[in-house]
């Protein structure tokens, strides 16, 4: 009878024991699912698209921008045989180098800018849905953010302008690769192509080629000029990327802003408000104790 009872007692704390683990379990997952909907809540999405975009702009464009200017330079030095000039002369193979440190500096500096806004998007963010809570919005803030308004829109103008300049040679390889299919077209056609008339030698050098020479029909029959030429292509798609994300910043950080603003009138209507319900109730206070002492 009494081992019965023992065991009958014993079943049950095991049983007690079970329950209050699977209880644990339960508030563990439930903990967890929140966590992650809450860290999930506080990324800003739309600063998350529009920095994929920026890097993938800022990518094609300094990928692709640097492997044709290196085409380029083969192609000028293969087909149209121009060479280096010795010394401290500005040609266009300095030009060229120029241009690819540039590029370097273009993908540095955007690779940080991007982290940059990613990191005012979470911030913001952050301050939009805690609006009712314990953060303040701060001046430095407010600053940070209309600082970040202006400087995007000095870059998305910037980025205009390098779209701008990357279609000139793409409308260049445009005409040399039209060029190379009218003499395909139309038998007997003497096509020529003048580097002056696009700025790239001086008017006294005479560096022209056509149809009718062995390098003009060597340059059209390679991969490298049809590969340059695409390159330049997809390096003016990745520009137009670029300007595409500096424009959704710009909506972003606008909207935000906008946000931040109406955060800090709030925060003052309730500060006033709950100074005002604060001065109300020791008003209230004083007069009841005045009227009970006069009647005491």
């Amino acid at each position: 009878m009494f081992t019965s009872t023992q065991d009958n007692v014993i079943r049950f704390s095991r049983r007690k024991i079970a329950m209050e683990e699977n209880m644990e379990e339960g508030q563990t997952q439930k903990g967890c699912f929140e966590c992650c909907i809450k860290c999930l809540g506080g990324i800003p999405y739309a600063s998350l698209i529009a920095t994929i975009l920026l890097y993938a702009g800022v990518a094609l464009f300094c990928g692709c921008g640097h492997e044709a200017l290196s085409g380029t330079v083969n192609i000028l030095q293969t087909y149209f045989e121009m060479a280096r000039t010795a010394g401290d002369t500005l040609d266009v193979f300095t030009m060229i180098d120029i241009f690819k440190y540039v590029i370097y500096g273009i993908a540095a500096a955007f690779f940080v800018y991007g982290i940059l806004l990613m990191v005012e998007g979470f911030f913001t963010t952050g301050a939009i849905k805690d609006l009712y809570g314990d953060f303040k919005i701060t001046t430095c803030g407010r600053c940070v953010s209309a600082w970040f308004i202006m400087l995007t829109y000095l870059f998305m103008l910037a980025w205009l302008g390098v779209t701008a300049f990357t279609s000139l040679p793409v409308y260049m390889y445009f005409n040399l690769w039209t060029i190379c299919r009218n003499t395909t077209l139309v038998e007997g056609a003497n096509l020529c192509l003048d580097l002056r008339q696009f700025g790239i030698v001086t008017i006294g050098e005479e560096k022209k080629i056509c149809t009718v020479s062995e390098n003009f029909l060597r340059m059209c029959e390679s991969t490298e000029l049809n590969m340059t030429f695409h390159l330049f292509i997809v390096a003016l798609a990745g520009a137009g990327a670029a300007v595409i994300a500096m424009v959704h910043y710009l909506m972003v950080l606008s909207a935000n802003w906008a946000y931040v603003k109406d955060a800090c009138r709030m925060q003052k209507y309730e500060d006033i408000k709950s100074k005002e319900e604060q001065e109300l109730h020791d008003i209230h206070s004083t007069r009841s104790k005045e009227r009970l002492n006069a009647y005491t």
